[in-house]
C-alpha cells in the first residue's frame, strides 16, 4: 500500500525504489488527484515488472462530472477523463486509451467504461449554473447524509429528473469510471 502518509504519489519513485518489481500495481481513483497525470502515469508505470499489470480506475467525466468544473462532487479532482471522445467539454480532460498509449511496452488488456446501476435518464450535463448546481448538490448531499439512500435515492430522482439537477449516484450503488488494464510486455526497456 502507498498513501499520503508514504509520500507524493505524483512521483511515487522518489519515495519508492524497487523500480521494475511488482507483480501489481494498482490505483483506484487516484490519477485524478494528480497534478500531472500523463507524468504520475509513466512513473507508477516504473513500479510494474516485466510481465506485471497495472491496473487503474478514474471517474468517467460525463457520468462523473456530468458538464460541471472545477468539480461539484469532489473539488480535488486535478483532471477528467474520458475514452476516444472527439472533443470534451472539459479543460483538463485526458483520453484513457491515448495514456495507455504512451507506457512504453504496455499490452493493454482492458479500457472500458463501468457504469454499472447508472440511470443515465438522470443526466443533463451543465443545464444549470455551476454555482447554482454546487448549491443544490450540497442540499441533496446534507439530505442524503440523514436519510439512508435507498429511500432518498427514489424521492431524489423524482425531483432531480424534471429539474435537471446532477446527483452523483457514485453515492449509492452505481458506478461511473474508467477501467485500464496493461501488461508490460518482456519485450521492452526500463525508461
Amino acid at each position: 500500500p502507498f498513501d499520503i502518509a508514504d509520500g507524493d504519489a505524483n512521483h511515487i519513485t522518489n519515495f519508492v525504489h524497487e523500480l521494475e518489481s511488482f507483480d501489481y500495481v494498482v490505483s483506484f481513483h487516484c490519477l485524478e488527484h494528480m497534478r500531472a497525470p500523463e507524468e504520475t502515469l509513466q512513473d507508477w508505470w516504473k513500479l510494474v515488472r516485466k510481465g506485471g499489470v497495472m491496473m487503474i480506475v478514474v471517474p468517467d467525466e460525463d457520468l462523473y462530472e456530468q458538464g460541471y468544473w472545477p468539480s461539484i462532487f469532489n473539488r480535488d479532482h486535478k483532471a477528467t477523463f474520458t475514452i476516444e471522445k472527439r472533443q470534451s467539454w472539459s479543460p483538463v480532460s485526458r483520453d484513457v486509451a491515448s495514456l495507455a498509449r504512451t507506457l512504453q511496452g504496455a499490452e493493454v488488456l482492458a479500457i472500458r467504461l463501468q457504469d454499472d446501476c447508472y440511470d443515465r435518464t438522470l443526466l443533463a450535463p451543465g443545464a444549470w449554473p455551476r454555482w447554482l448546481a454546487k448549491l443544490c448538490y450540497m442540499l441533496i448531499f446534507r439530505i442524503d447524509y440523514y436519510l439512508p439512500w435507498a429511500w432518498t435515492s427514489s424521492a431524489l430522482r423524482i425531483v432531480c429528473r424534471p429539474l435537471k439537477l446532477p446527483v452523483d449516484q457514485t453515492l449509492g450503488d452505481a458506478t461511473a469510471q474508467i477501467l485500464l488494464v496493461a501488461r508490460k510486455t518482456w519485450r521492452c526497456k526500463v525508461m
